[in-house]
C-alpha cells in the first residue's frame, strides 16, 4: 500500500526544485528583459511559501525551535558567504588587492567609518528610546556592502553593458574586504555596551577593558590573524593544485570545484579557532590566484557563475521564509512608518554623500554618473544578516549569573537590532533592481535612438543617391 511521506524535508525539497527548475526557464526574460535580480524574485518567493502566506514552509516547525532557527539562518549565511567570497576574490585579477591598496584603504578606512556613523545616528535618530551605544552596533550590522548582492549587479550581460570593468572590479573588492572588516565596527560597540552600558554593574574592567579586548582580541586576534591564515591557505592550496594540475594528478572537473572545497575548509577550521572566517576565505581566495594562473584557467567556464546564482536564489529564498514580517508592523522597537522612513534615510545617506565628497580620489571613478552609482550601490544582503546573528549570540552572553533574562539595559537590544535589520535587508534588493530597471530602460532607448537614426541616414544616403 502506498505511504505518503509528508515530511518537512520532501516539502522543502519540492518547493526548492520547484522553484529553481521554473525560475531557470525564465532567467534570462526576468534578468535581463525585465531587469529583476534573483535575490528580490527569489525573497518575494520565500515569502509566499512561508507562515504569513501560503504557509506551505514553517522554518520554526522545521528547525525544532528559535535557537535552532538562529543557528541554520547563520550558518547557511556563512555557507554562502564563504562560498561566495573565495569565488569573488578568485575572478580579481593577478595582484589587485597590491595595486589597488590606496583606493582600498580609503573605502576601507574613512568611508567605511563615516558609512558606520551616518548609519547608527539615523538609527538613534528614529528611535528615540535607543541608546546610542546601542545604535552603534545595529549600525555596523548594516555597514559592510554585500557581496552577495554586489555579485547581482557587477556581473553578467547587464553589468557588462552598463558598468566599466574597473569600477565592477573595485566594487567586488570592497564588498569582499569590507564583509569581513565588519567585525571591528561591531565588537567596538558590543565590548563597550557589556562593560559600561550599565555603568559596570554586571562586568568589571569598564572603558579600560573594552578597549583591550577592541585591539588585542578583535583587531589582533580575529582580524589579523584571518587574513594570514587566509593568505597561507590560499599559497598553499595554489601551489598544491598547480604541483598536482602540471603532473595530470587532478582532472579538470574537480579543478573547476576546487574553491569550493577550499571555502569549505576554511570555514571550518577558522570558526574552530574562533578568527573572522568570512574575510580568511576573501584573502585566501584573492592570493590563491595571485599570479593569475587560476583565474584564465577557469574564465571562460561558466561553472562558477552556475554556482554563484544557485547559492543566490536558495539563500534568499531561506531569508523570504525565515523573514519575520509581521514585526515590521508589530513590534516594542519602532513603528512602521518611522521604520520605512528610516530605510530611505540609510538608502541616501549610508554612502552616496561620501562617495561623492572622496570622488576625486577614486580613480576607477570617471564621471558623477558612477559616482552616483558606486555611491548609491551599496546593498545590505547576506552580510548584515551574518552580523545580525553574531551580535544577538552576544546579547544572549549577557545574563547576570547565568540566566534567562538578559541584562537591564539589553533587554529590548535583541528586538531591536532584529527588527532594523531585517527591514534594511528586505528594503535593498527591490531598491537595486529599480536601480537595474531605470539603467535598463535608458540603455533600451539609447539602441533605439541609435538604429533610428541609421535608419534616418540610409534613408537620406538612398535620396540622394537617386
Amino acid at each position: 500500500m502506498a505511504k505518503f511521506e509528508n515530511s518537512h524535508f520532501n516539502i522543502v525539497l519540492s518547493l526548492l526544485g520547484g522553484w529553481l527548475s521554473l525560475f531557470g526557464l525564465v532567467s534570462y526574460l526576468v534578468k535581463e528583459k525585465l531587469y529583476i535580480s534573483e535575490s528580490l524574485i527569489s525573497l518575494l518567493a520565500g515569502a509566499a511559501f512561508s507562515p504569513y502566506a501560503a504557509n506551505l514552509v514553517d522554518p520554526l516547525e522545521y528547525t525544532g525551535s528559535h535557537i535552532n532557527l538562529t543557528s541554520a539562518t547563520l550558518n547557511f549565511t556563512r555557507l554562502v558567504l564563504g562560498i561566495q567570497l573565495v569565488i569573488a576574490g578568485i575572478q580579481l585579477p593577478s595582484r589587485y588587492l597590491a595595486k589597488e591598496w590606496r583606493t582600498l584603504a580609503l573605502l576601507l578606512g574613512p568611508i567605511m567609518t563615516v558609512m558606520w556613523m551616518t548609519t547608527s545616528f539615523l538609527v538613534w535618530l528614529m528611535i528615540p528610546r535607543l541608546p546610542f551605544l546601542h545604535a552603534l552596533a545595529i549600525g555596523a550590522c548594516v555597514t559592510p556592502t554585500d557581496p552577495v548582492l554586489s555579485s547581482v549587479i557587477v556581473k553578467g550581460r547587464f553589468a557588462d553593458l552598463n558598468i566599466r570593468k574597473d569600477l565592477q572590479r573595485i566594487i567586488v573588492a570592497e564588498s569582499g574586504l569590507n564583509d569581513g572588516l565588519g567585525y571591528p565596527f561591531l565588537f567596538f560597540a558590543l565590548y563597550l555596551i557589556k562593560y559600561t552600558g550599565d555603568g559596570g554593574e554586571a562586568e568589571s574592567g569598564g572603558l579600560g577593558l573594552a578597549v583591550r579586548l577592541f585591539i588585542g582580541e578583535t583587531c589582533g586576534y580575529v582580524v589579523i590573524l584571518s587574513v594570514v591564515y587566509g593568505a597561507v591557505m590560499g599559497l598553499v592550496a595554489k601551489k598544491l593544485l598547480r604541483f598536482c594540475d602540471e603532473r595530470g594528478y587532478i582532472d579538470h572537473e574537480y579543478s573547476l570545484v576546487f574553491a569550493v572545497p577550499l571555502s569549505l575548509f576554511i570555514l571550518g577550521t577558522c570558526d574552530l579557532v574562533g578568527s573572522d572566517d568570512i574575510l580568511a576565505c576573501f584573502v585566501a581566495g584573492n592570493v590563491f590566484t595571485w599570479d593569475d594562473w587560476f583565474r584564465l584557467k577557469t574564465q571562460d567556464d561558466s561553472l562558477q557563475p552556475t554556482i554563484d546564482t544557485l547559492l543566490n536564489v536558495a539563500i534568499f529564498m531561506w531569508y523570504g521564509v525565515a523573514c519575520p514580517w509581521s514585526l515590521f508592523v508589530e513590534n516594542n522597537t519602532v513603528p512602521f512608518s518611522h521604520l520605512l522612513v528610516l530605510g530611505i534615510l540609510v538608502l541616501l545617506f549610508r554612502r552616496l554623500p561620501y562617495v561623492f565628497a572622496f570622488q576625486s580620489l577614486l580613480p576607477q571613478i570617471e564621471n558623477r554618473k558612477e559616482a552616483a552609482f558606486m555611491g548609491f550601490f551599496g546593498p545590505i544582503g547576506c552580510s548584515a544578516m551574518f552580523y545580525l546573528y553574531i551580535t544577538m549570540d552576544f546579547v544572549n552572553s549577557l545574563n547576570p549569573n547565568g540566566g534567562d533574562d538578559p541584562r537591564e539595559d539589553v533587554k529590548f537590544l535583541r528586538e531591536d537590532v532584529r527588527v532594523v535589520v531585517w527591514f534594511l535587508m528586505t528594503l535593498h534588493p527591490s531598491w537595486k533592481t529599480k536601480l537595474r530597471i531605470k539603467r535598463g530602460y535608458q540603455q533600451q532607448l539609447a539602441s533605439r535612438g541609435k538604429s533610428l537614426r541609421r535608419v534616418g541616414w540610409r534613408v537620406t544616403n538612398y535620396c540622394s543617391v537617386t
